[in-house]
């Protein structure tokens, strides 16, 4: 009994942590100014919109040592 309740608590905090995920990835999508431009490929024409443009933060990738332990089972 113990495990099925242990086996199904970690399925319903797998759940939570994806839904965390895709909200805040969403929350950064609306958020880059990059989805305003009329034309996105084309080179800034400020320094100006150029740190606007850059001043994002970077998105976060585990290191070598990180993604090697392995990822948590969900």
């Amino acid at each position: 009994m113990y495990l099925i309740l242990r086996t199904v608590a970690r399925r319903v905090g797998c759940v939570v942590a994806e839904c965390n995920y895709a909200q805040r990835r969403l929350a950064e999508l609306r958020a880059d100014p990059d989805r305003y431009l009329i034309e996105p490929d084309r080179a800034p024409d400020t320094y100006q919109v150029f740190l606007l443009l850059t001043s994002r933060k970077l998105a976060h990738e585990p290191s070598a040592a990180e993604r090697s332990a392995g990822a948590e089972v969900c």
